[in-house]
């Protein structure tokens, strides 16, 4: 049960950014983030499942598949930039998937608490922000 409950923990929250990137008109939106922190939430419960499964008999470590999440995830956001002469779009549709996947690993291994937060102040950094920017120039 607590398998499930993580999984769907992981739509709802990623699915928190995902509206906000779709409400932008990000190329990832909805379906792109909710996949993104589903997917790392289940490499996460695998990774510890080999791990328990494996405790005593080697010196498995959940860690390194977490690693190579980030590094994978890393390769998906570099996808999601575009560079131009006369600008660069797409680095807060990258740091939204990458930290979509931080959400996940943190829901996966049962740091629930850290994924609220985590999600909760990454929404409003994303739909708030930006108000700020614009109105001193930036953006």
């Amino acid at each position: 049960m607590d398998t499930f409950l993580r999984l769907v923990l992981a739509l709802f929250l990623g699915s928190i950014i995902g509206l906000e990137r779709e409400k932008k008109g990000s190329s990832a939106g909805l379906r792109t983030h909710i996949l993104v922190c589903e997917g790392s939430t289940l490499i996460m419960l695998v990774s510890l499942y080999i791990y328990d499964l494996y405790n005593n008999q080697s010196t498995a470590d959940p860690g390194r598949i977490a690693a190579g999440v980030v590094t994978g995830v890393g390769f998906l956001c570099a996808g999601a930039i575009i560079r131009s002469k006369e600008q660069v779009k797409g680095l807060t549709t990258a740091a939204s998937i990458w930290i979509s996947a931080a959400i996940g690993l943190a829901i996966g291994c049962g740091y629930i608490s850290a994924a609220l937060i985590g999600t909760l102040l990454s929404f409003i950094t994303l739909s708030f922000l930006k108000v700020i920017e614009k109105k001193k120039g930036g953006g």
